[in-house]
């Protein structure tokens, strides 16, 4: 029984970065050797194992046959005969298809996968690579994290994963998967590398046909990189020129989570208000941060100001704004409640407010 440690802590490593996770694989052993040796058993389609003391993944080798379409239809083989070579051509990328030994230290890279990070490529390992459309998402995510070592993806994958846009591989993705991929996408270094890179195989147009590459939202998305690492506020950026019922597709299509799916629609309704904040009467004003629902959900106000910031560089309004909610947060709600009843809490709120926005345009004046 041999172990190695595979994928990208191994890639991370001879690239210099931080590991955050590893993976191994095990190769000539069986589930019940894994067992007496205290791991326990989690996986169902195959054997993976945690181990008893740090709780890291540990698979059995294995080689795979597609079977079906999409990416859920294999058959695996994971018997002490399969060899280290074969687990490792079933992997996605040569840069991740390296392996180091346990005990030994020793680098196994039957795929040039070192040869591939020296020259800045993401290439497949094999014509399976075809099997599991998810590797196309895969390959934008690496493209979006790598962009800024200078990594581009090879010539022949690419071309690959046209292949496989044009077969429909890429309409079988389910949408938890898709939806996965795409937010770590977002949280990467270079989020815009991620639709990029479906747009040059033509993956972008069936995955989110609303989404240009040359469009605001784009554009938009690559000011919000430099403004916060929120997914939600970027997600809400790269959206906002979207109408309400195309963003309302996109969450239902790929079972967006609600935080999401809410502040995407508020910067989309809302953005140009925030925009014209500056002409507004303090009235109308205090009307928008009701709509906003700023005083009870200040986090997701903070958000919408990120994101609005990111589509509106004005730093004249992005001022004005945070000065208008500052002031109308000041007030004492706590004595008109103690003074007055029913609806008159509300209106004399209302006015309160105004009148100390009044106070700040004044003072902008």
């Amino acid at each position: 029984m041999e172990i190695y440690l595979v994928g990208g802590a191994v890639r991370d490593e001879l690239l210099g970065r931080e590991i955050k996770e590893k993976d191994w694989v095990v190769v000539g052993a069986t589930p019940e050797q894994m067992l007496r040796l205290g791991y326990r058993q989690v996986g169902k389609d195959f054997p993976v194992f945690l181990h008893p003391h740090t709780n890291e993944e540990y698979a059995l080798a294995r080689t795979e046959r597609k079977i079906g379409r999409g990416y859920t239809s294999f058959e695996f083989d994971t018997s002490p005969q399969v060899t280290l070579e074969e687990d490792l051509i079933r992997r996605d990328l040569t840069i991740n298809a390296v392996a180091q030994n346990q005990s030994t230290k020793e680098i196994f890279d039957p795929y040039h996968g070192q040869e591939d990070l020296k020259n800045k490529l993401l290439r497949h390992v094999s014509a399976a690579f075809v099997e599991d459309p998810v590797r196309i998402l895969r390959v934008a995510r690496f493209a979006a994290r790598f962009a800024e070592l200078g990594f581009t993806v090879a010539s022949e994958t690419n071309e690959l994963m046209k292949q496989m846009v044009k077969l429909g591989e890429v309409d079988a993705l389910v949408a938890e998967r898709v939806w996965k991929e795409l937010e770590r996408g977002l949280a990467e270094k270079n989020p815009e590398q991620f639709f990029q890179t479906l747009a040059d195989c033509g993956a972008l147009a069936v995955l989110f046909p609303a989404i240009k590459i040359s469009g605001n939202g784009m554009q938009a998305l690559l000011r919000a990189v430099k403004l916060t690492t929120d997914s939600p506020v970027r997600f809400a950026v790269l959206l906002h020129d979207l109408t309400a019922i195309e963003i309302e597709k996109i969450s239902q299509r790929y079972r967006v989570p609600s935080d999401y799916r809410e502040l995407a629609l508020l910067v989309a309704r809302h953005f140009e208000q925030y925009k014209n904040i500056m002409q507004k009467e303090a009235s109308l004003i205090v009307k928008f941060f009701r709509e906003l629902d700023v005083f009870r959900r200040e986090q997701r106000a903070q958000k919408f100001i990120l994101a609005c910031q990111a589509i509106i560089p004005d730093e004249k309004v992005a001022v004005a704004f945070n000065a208008y909610l500052i002031a109308a947060k000041s007030i004492d709600t706590q004595k008109i409640t103690a003074k007055f009843k029913g609806k008159e809490i509300a209106e004399q709120i209302d006015l309160a407010r105004t009148c100390e926005i009044e106070k700040i345009q004044r003072a902008f004046l």
